[in-house]
């Protein structure tokens, strides 16, 4: 009596489908994965480029437009010698920001110096200048008297007809590129000489440092 035989079936693994569906997982996890990272690296190039061009962070420019006598008063007493000033300097300063943003900066001020020594000072409050905005002060320096006619060469100027002084502006900010802070500053030296007899300036040099 012929048995019949049925047809062998290849074994299967249970296991198979399941195997699928999570090589289709990590597959697509690697692919969305990737994606997020090549759309982060692209977003950080091009930050990276406008932060080294376009909002690349530049050095204000301080600048001195003019030194005046505002007041100046003086008087000698020979026997015994001694002097009486009164004198104050108008100076008009400007800031320009060449940023794309703007600079805020903090409290500081201008000092008037004889020979290294501080004789006068006034206050430049903490204040912002706009993008590509110029900014104007104008700012009064008034001498200490005290200080100055303490100073044993002020007499020998005095006899001369020329006093020499040294105005002095320092300026700190920080600039906000993107995500860091940029601390930027600038510095006018300026040396004026005061003729007595004519009671005006006579020469003005300037000298300034900006850095970052």
């Amino acid at each position: 009596m012929d048995v019949e035989k049925k047809d062998e079936q290849p074994l299967r693994s249970p296991h198979l489908p399941h195997d699928q569906s999570r090589k289709r997982k990590r597959r697509r996890c690697i692919i969305i994965c990737s994606s997020v990272i090549a759309v982060i690296l692209v977003i950080a190039l091009i930050l990276l480029i406008l932060a080294l061009t376009v909002f690349k962070a530049k050095k204000p420019v301080l600048t001195v437009n003019s030194v005046e006598l505002q007041d100046f008063g003086v008087s000698v007493n020979p026997i015994p010698i001694q002097v009486s000033l009164n004198m104050s300097l108008a100076l008009d300063i400007s800031i320009e920001n060449p940023n794309k943003v703007g600079v805020k900066y903090r409290s500081s001020s201008a000092i008037l110096r004889y020979k290294g020594k501080d004789v006068g000072e006034v206050p430049i409050p903490a204040g912002e200048i706009g993008s590509d905005t110029t900014k104007q002060m104008n700012l009064t320096l008034t001498v200490f008297a005290d200080r100055l006619l303490s100073d044993s060469n002020i007499y020998g100027d005095f006899l001369s007809g020329n006093l020499p002084f040294t105005t002095y502006t320092k300026i700190k900010g920080k600039v906000r590129v993107l995500f860091v802070h940029i601390h930027v500053s600038s510095t006018s030296t300026c040396d004026v000489n005061i003729d007595i007899q004519s009671r005006s300036i006579a020469n003005q040099t300037c000298q300034y440092k900006n850095k970052i």
